[in-house]
């Protein structure tokens, strides 16, 4: 079986009769980029204490390795975790013709119909297999958004041997802010996304079992 067959929903059998919307590698990444950001997320909280950028630290209770040295070491630890899965996931999305078929085109007056049907509630949820408009844009801006944090994470984290990356991002202080931004973004899109899954079970379960 080819590499398109098997990521191809269209193509996949199912012995309940059921088309696999999910390959099992999209279900393998996608659980484990969800464990690697959980705990990046917590470790950079725990890290950004140590040194605010703005008025405000994050409470102890969410954060992760309790104090800065412990909080490095869940951070390494999940970026490397983040860095090899993302490649695979990235590699195999492309490879196989996924990220063509399910995330292209992205066209604004497709974007702003469905966001408006989503507003008010009217956005068909009936075929898992085809994404909306505004999935799609999403879904895009948080995969650019994760390479970002990965990148302005390096900077950071060596400074003088990735000193050209760090210049592209204005510096090691803009770096910090660029990073903290990101984060944002990857929390807010963590917050819609788990709450749109609990509004539509069925899309979790096709996440776990693929149909």
């Amino acid at each position: 079986m080819t590499l398109e067959a098997a990521t191809n929903p269209s193509v996949l059998p199912d012995t309940a009769g059921k088309a696999v919307i999910h390959p099992r590698w999209v279900r393998v990444t996608h659980w484990i980029n969800a464990l690697a950001m959980l705990m990046m997320i917590g470790s950079g909280w725990q890290i950004y204490d140590a040194s605010p950028l703005f008025g405000f630290e994050f409470p102890r209770q969410i954060a992760l390795g309790n104090w800065l040295a412990g909080a490095l070491l869940w951070h390494f630890a999940a970026m490397w975790l983040l860095v090899i899965n993302g490649i695979v996931y990235l590699t195999l999305g492309v490879l196989s013709g996924r990220f063509r078929r399910k995330l292209f085109p992205i066209r604004p007056a497709e974007v702003f119909r469905d966001l408006v049907a989503a507003l008010r509630g009217r956005l068909s949820h009936d075929d898992l297999s085809m994404y909306n408009a505004v999935q799609r844009l999403l879904y895009v801006g948080i995969i650019l958004t994760g390479i970002v944090i990965v990148l302005s994470g390096l900077s950071i984290w060596k400074p003088v041997q990735f000193q050209t990356l760090t210049s592209f991002f204005g510096g090691y202080d803009t770096a910090r802010y660029v990073h903290f931004a990101a984060m944002t973004a990857i929390v807010t899109f963590l917050a819609v996304h788990v709450t749109l899954a609990l509004l539509v079970p069925k899309s979790l379960r096709a996440m776990v079992i693929g149909r």
